[in-house]
């Protein structure tokens, strides 16, 4: 490394010479990591793979038990999950501003500051369920009605409308319970015990199943509910979870140490809310648009019929169970980097960036293979039409081919959030969806008459150029950075 290379590189990051030199002999090692450094990573991403495959296996299973009820149900679901997946992301978002704190404040070892952090993250988490609660009250019959395509048979689009809209009134039962278990669970990931969450995710995952099948088909004397049954099951897991996840973490004081004293007095410090909400309005910011340019990207689509919206919701409930995998990688890189950014091994946090990078695309280029070789299969356990079921695979193999790209995506996407760099986030995620994702989809669907096979795959096959720019933004270093350091 020359001297003016090395005087940057000290510069950029705040290093010593030694280390600046490390950073350029890190790059080397970026592909393949120590043994201890896969123990590290297994340990963190394991349980999160095991909770969330097996989360969307019971996804899909309800998908399959609600798609016996009818092609009808099975679209009415779906718009519905697309509108609480909107919620549901605004409040991961909102608490991963908070979350970025506390895996670095957790790394530091300074548990009140985990604490300080996870009273934020309740309250911000009742504000946006108390507002979400009231939104899809008021408003969910016209939020409906926009995924329903205008040349509908006037019966079949009553019949949709009928059916989400009083599954959506019993969902949103289950907001508030949502919210809680995701700041103790979240809290519990970002200090690595990511065993408990898993525990409480799969006992919630066998409640809501066994009241599916209670409830939608009316077994053992229970009433036959269709589409609301399915409610109903969702709702009594989500508070099945939250009992689980609250009562055990703060009953193993030692296991769960930073939990101790958290409701005492409930004390925020005047000077770490604005921090905190630095990191968080962007982060919440980009969520909701990001999750919301997902919402407009549906409806794009569903302009060529209501076949669409559930041949993509067998796609996407498939593909799901195989994306888990970069996806808890991706949560995992922003853990296991943020704790080093914490600790203020800055080296070793660009190092373990570049590593779960590597580590993500090649796991996809397996998980995409598997998906594309399933997906002619997965769809005939549907009680729905063959031309859906050949749409549905089709669009499988979409998702497989584009997987790697998105994996790279994702990984920059947290590594720079691990850095406390949200604005860069906000624009790198959610701006790209509406200024490139979403123009292109309506613009393809409205205007042209290409299949809308071919539309997706144009759509999806644009994060290659996220993923560049992710490249650049991951390599510059700009999120190298211990936010707590003098907190």
């Amino acid at each position: 490394m020359t001297y003016r290379e090395k005087t940057n590189k000290q510069k950029e990051y705040g290093l010593t010479a030694k280390e600046a030199v490390a950073v350029r002999l890190s790059l080397k090692e970026c592909i393949i990591g120590e043994p201890s450094f896969y123990r590290k990573v297994a340990m963190v991403v394991i349980p999160m793979i095991i909770q969330n495959t097996l989360s969307n296996i019971v996804g899909l299973l309800d998908n399959v038990m609600v798609g016996q009820v009818g092609t009808l149900a099975m679209s009415s679901v779906a718009i519905v999950n697309q509108l609480m997946f909107v919620f549901m992301l605004c409040v991961w978002g909102a608490l991963a501003g908070a979350g970025i704190y506390g895996t670095q404040f957790f790394g530091k070892g300074d548990f009140e500051g985990v604490r300080i952090t996870m009273r934020f993250k309740m309250c911000i988490a009742m504000i946006i369920c108390t507002i979400y609660i009231a939104i899809f009250f008021i408003f969910g019959k016209s939020l409906v009605g926009l995924y329903i395509a205008s040349d509908t048979p006037v019966a079949e689009a009553e019949r949709t409308l009928y059916l989400a809209e009083n599954y959506l009134r019993i969902m949103l039962i289950s907001l508030i319970p949502f919210g809680i278990t995701q700041v103790y669970a979240g809290t519990l990931r970002e200090s690595g015990k990511t065993t408990l969450p898993m525990v409480a995710s799969m006992t919630a995952m066998v409640v809501n199943f066994v009241f599916n099948l209670l409830l939608i088909f009316g077994y053992l004397g229970f009433p036959r509910l269709g589409v609301m049954g399915a409610a109903i099951a969702t709702v009594i897991s989500r508070f099945a979870e939250m009992g689980i996840v609250v009562v055990i973490s703060h009953k193993n004081k030692v296991k769960y140490a930073f939990l101790t004293g958290l409701y005492n007095g409930f004390n925020i410090p005047a000077n770490m809310v604005w921090p905190i909400l630095t990191k968080t309005l962007p982060l919440l910011a980009n969520e909701f648009l990001w999750s919301l340019g997902q919402a407009t990207l549906l409806q794009s689509y569903s302009v060529r019929g209501i076949e669409v919206i559930a041949a993509m919701n067998i796609a996407n409930t498939i593909a799901q169970i195989f994306n888990e995998v970069f996806l808890s990688l991706g949560n995992s890189t922003a853990i296991i980097v943020g704790q080093e950014l914490g600790a203020d091994r800055l080296v070793n946090a660009r190092r373990a960036s570049w590593r779960m990078a590597t580590l993500s695309i090649v796991s996809c280029i397996v998980m995409g293979s598997l998906l594309h070789l399933v997906s002619p299969v997965i769809p005939q356990i549907y009680n729905t039409e063959d031309e859906i079921r050949v749409l549905a695979t089709s669009l499988i193999h979409v998702i497989a081919f584009c997987m790697p790209i998105n994996s790279f995506a994702n990984v920059s996407y947290f590594t720079l959030r691990s850095g406390g760099k949200t604005l860069i986030t906000f624009f790198f995620d959610s701006c790209f969806v509406w200024v490139v994702n979403v123009p292109a989809a309506r613009f393809l669907a409205y205007y042209t008459t290409l299949p809308v096979v071919r539309v997706y795959f144009i759509v999806c096959f644009l994060e290659i150029i996220k993923s560049m720019i992710g490249f650049i933004l991951v390599k510059k270093g700009v999120w190298v950075r211990n936010i707590v350091k003098n907190t």
